[in-house]
């Protein structure tokens, strides 16, 4: 790739999300499932790269495992009610470790959201739909809002699995429901800036992300009907686009992606059979149309990437089974659906893929291609309990992937 075909692909996240060390967030700097670190490994040897460091006991969790500034923030369930926070360092030590919320109570009460970190600040919601705004220096509660209660918020089946979003001076929630569908915070005094209009709907499993187009920053958020863009400054509602019209086979899909972006055009997909979308927005930014629509691409909640025009990602053919597919970005045709053990979650960095199957645990590195699944090195995560769903993350060249209770931390410098 020409260095200013990279700058021109950077520079927007860059503007929007800062420096990749200025802030630690799901899905990585700019919430696209991509990382910023170079130097890796191309082949791992025949039993995977070197366990660095493992971490028990951090509580049992669906949440993504981060790093800023040399601290790893992992989420986890204690005596099975309580949401906690536990801040490491990187050779395994518990600095503190903080309870911030009610945990879901029920199916699969594992925590779920995780941190955004910015400078000295943590933000968080519990399973219970809480938000909190902690210290990094020893997780004092700063200050706290019950979003879900103020403006009768009203969620999906499975509860609470928003990880927060900041833009400018405010922290964004998701409330869904007839009042508001989307608040905005002071990230440092937690008063309320502006509350959106409700556009209908119930909160969504996916966190919101943002984007720039037409001279705006745009709030993307899903809900249980829509996608929604709202102008960031204000909260006013610039477009909103039905999306369970397409919805006809099995009922009405998760919402768990965060949508791709990329040169006003924004891709979705929901899982269940139902179809994925590629959507164009105007060059105002106040309307937006159907591009194509794409049928195999139906990922349930691990995440999608998106490398020089093509969509990479995995396909559901029930809860515990699914393949894995490329998709062309400008065409919407399918390049490929492959079998590799099972669905899963999808993460890069330097150039490659790593997929990792959420049933038994396989890890795997794969050379993008947009003609055939070409997976390069492999192995298993044996540490650890219940679904492999916490999606891995990379920091300073390094994997991080948590099972359940365990964190396991692997060197994959080159």
């Amino acid at each position: 790739m020409k260095l200013s075909t990279l700058l021109s692909t950077l520079f927007p996240a860059l503007l929007l999300f800062g420096s990749c060390n200025e802030i630690a967030q799901w899905g990585g700097p700019a919430r696209d499932n991509i990382y910023p670190d170079t130097g890796l490994l191309k082949t791992w040897p025949p039993d995977g790269p070197l366990l660095k460091l493992k971490i028990e006991n951090v509580g049992k969790g669906l949440s993504q495992p981060l790093v800023y500034k040399d601290v790893i923030y992992v989420t986890g369930l204690r005596s099975d009610t309580l949401d906690v926070i536990g801040a490491y360092n990187m050779e395994g030590e518990l600095l503190w470790e903080k309870e911030y919320s009610e945990a879901w109570p029920r199916a699969y009460p594992e925590s779920r959201g995780t941190p955004t970190v910015e400078k000295d600040r943590i933000y968080l919601v519990g399973g219970m739909g809480k938000l909190v705004c902690l210290s990094t220096n020893g997780g004092e509660i700063i200050w706290e809002k019950e979003p879900l209660k103020e403006f009768d918020g009203k969620y999906m089946y499975w509860g609470n699995v928003e990880s927060v979003l900041l833009s400018d001076n405010a922290a964004l929630y998701v409330t869904g429901g007839h009042k508001t569908t989307l608040v905005a915070y002071d990230k440092n005094t937690g008063e309320l800036l502006w509350k959106s209009k409700s556009t209908g709907g119930d909160k969504a499993y996916a966190s919101s992300s943002l984007v720039e187009w037409g001279g705006k920053k745009i709030v993307l958020v899903q809900t249980s009907s829509d996608l929604v863009g709202f102008d960031a400054a204000n909260g006013d509602v610039l477009w909103s686009y039905n999306t369970i019209q397409y919805h006809i086979e099995k009922g009405g899909g998760e919402a768990a992606n965060i949508p791709l972006f990329s040169k006003g055009e924004i891709f979705i997909t929901y899982g269940n059979e139902q179809p994925g979308l590629l959507l164009k927005l105007s060059d105002d930014a106040k309307s937006i149309s159907l591009k194509w629509r794409n049928n195999i691409l139906d990922t349930h909640h691990g995440g999608l990437v998106l490398l020089d025009g093509t969509i990479y990602g995995s396909t559901m053919t029930d809860n515990t089974r699914g393949n894995w597919a490329s998709v062309d970005w400008e065409t919407g045709k399918t390049n490929w659906e492959t079998n590799w053990e099972t669905k899963g979650s999808v993460i890069s960095a330097d150039g490659m893929l790593y997929f990792y199957e959420e049933r038994r645990g396989h890890v795997a590195l794969v050379k993008p291609d947009a003609s055939e699944l070409k997976v390069i090195s492999t192995f298993q995560v044996e540490d650890g309990e219940g679904p492999h769903w916490a999606h891995p993350s990379i920091y300073n060249k390094m994997l991080f992937i948590r099972h359940g209770s365990v964190l396991l931390v692997y060197d994959i410098k080159a």
